[in-house]
């Protein structure tokens, strides 16, 4: 899911309602569009660099306003922490990787940001990392996925307050792996692909089940024919449940898979989360499940509650994964700089390890070893609801931050 490869993402609706919302509300230009110029030396500054252009806007444009958003929410809406006003710098790095190195050095060095946030891709998070330790400023990530971010290419001032591809393949896998059950794979050939995969392999393997199958393709890639084919021949034979698992970040495949008819082989289609208007595609699909780190309706909490009540009064529409993601990450930040008392970074640093607090996802718990959070996921089975644009996820179970990162860390030593 989630803002981590190249693909032209369709989702034109949804993305005309946000911005017409934010036009008509001033609330992006107000609270998103400060430079430098308009700022004060007491003011807590926030660089927000996001891939607004290219085929991420639409996961930009969640995290602009899940940030400002969340900041309005933990402040009680002054926008203001610790009694200095919050500014919001937002950047746009194109999605590629040099530039969002080159803004975040132009927002600590030149805007003299506090704090950075970001960014959409998993590639353009890690061109940003090494910035971070080399001017020991902090970086805390919301919406990038790839599990080595908080991996082999980690340093302590990265925090990452959304969830990981590691641990969303774990949920996935905890939910349809068993004995007597056989699945394929198929995902995008590039480190969020690969990455998912693997965990998802060897979590399924680890359950009993046998992955007779994996298929990576390149992220641009229309014609699913041959590989769905493919697919089907590996597991049409195979004794039990047969399952075919989508890991597609974007236009996802698995409508034109499932007009295939993989279902007189007996197979079921299983995915990942998307965004609301990428749910579209999951309509009309018997039995397909997944597991999701948020949909609105499925987690209950105030701060949910709220998100859930603001967004719909501004824009018209429920938020979205990327919304919940950032509006967690603003939650935390405000937490530290509250409990520091200032914007000292190894002081920040220090707060936000072992922090734990609920968030618009659920519980979120930040590891003191790698800074990441231990995010709540949700098994879910897809349905078709009259009136409703997208496939409404219905819970089948709910699997904690703890007990993923416990599976996690059991596999890891087991290997």
């Amino acid at each position: 899911m989630h803002g981590e490869n190249g693909e032209d993402f369709q989702m034109p609706a949804m993305l005309k309602s946000l911005k017409s919302a934010a036009r008509s509300t001033g609330f992006l230009l107000a609270a998103l569009c400060c430079g430098s110029s308009t700022s004060f030396a007491d003011d807590f500054k926030i660089a927000l660099i996001t891939s607004t252009t290219g085929a991420f806007e639409a996961y930009a444009k969640q995290a602009q306003i899940g940030l400002q958003l969340g900041l309005e929410y933990a402040t009680k809406g002054t926008l203001k922490v610790n009694g200095r006003p919050i500014v919001v710098i937002q950047k746009d790095d194109q999605l590629k990787p040099d530039r969002a190195r080159a803004l975040i050095e132009e927002s600590f060095q030149d805007d003299k940001a506090d704090i950075a946030v970001g960014s959409t891709s998993s590639a353009t998070t890690l061109a940003m990392m090494p910035v971070a330790e080399e001017l020991k400023k902090p970086l805390v990530v919301d919406v990038a996925g790839a599990d080595s971010i908080t991996g082999d290419k980690w340093n302590r001032y990265v925090v990452r307050t959304g969830r990981t591809v590691g641990q969303e393949a774990m949920a996935s896998a905890s939910l349809l792996a068993a004995k007597d059950t056989s699945i394929a794979v198929l995902a995008q050939d590039y480190v969020f692909g690969r990455e998912s995969a693997q965990v998802f392999k060897s979590a399924a393997t680890k359950a009993g089940a046998a992955v007779v199958a994996e298929e990576f393709l390149p992220i641009n890639t229309t014609d699913f024919t041959g590989v769905a084919q493919r697919v089907f021949d590996a597991l049409k034979d195979r004794p039990g449940r047969k399952l075919l698992w989508v890991n597609w970040v974007g236009a996802s495949p698995i409508a034109k898979i499932n007009a295939m008819d993989p279902a007189r082989y007996g197979i079921e289609l299983a995915t990942t989360a998307a965004p609301l208007q990428g749910m579209a595609a999951y309509k009309g699909i018997p039995n397909l499940t997944g597991a999701t780190p948020y949909y609105y309706e499925v987690v209950t909490n105030p701060q949910n509650d709220w998100l859930v009540a603001e967004h719909k009064k501004r824009f018209n529409s429920p938020p979205d994964v990327g919304t919940a993601f950032a509006f967690d990450a603003a939650l935390a930040i405000v937490n530290a700089v509250t409990a520091t008392g200032g914007s000292d970074p190894e002081k920040l640093i220090a707060a936000f390890e072992g922090m734990s607090f609920e968030g618009s996802s659920g519980k979120l718990t930040i590891r003191k070893e790698n800074h990441q959070a231990l995010h709540d996921f949700y098994g879910v089975t897809y349905t078709t609801v009259p009136g409703v644009e997208w496939a409404v996820p219905k819970l089948l179970k709910a699997f904690s931050g703890e007990e993923l990162n416990s599976m996690l860390t059991s596999m890891a030593k087991s290997k």
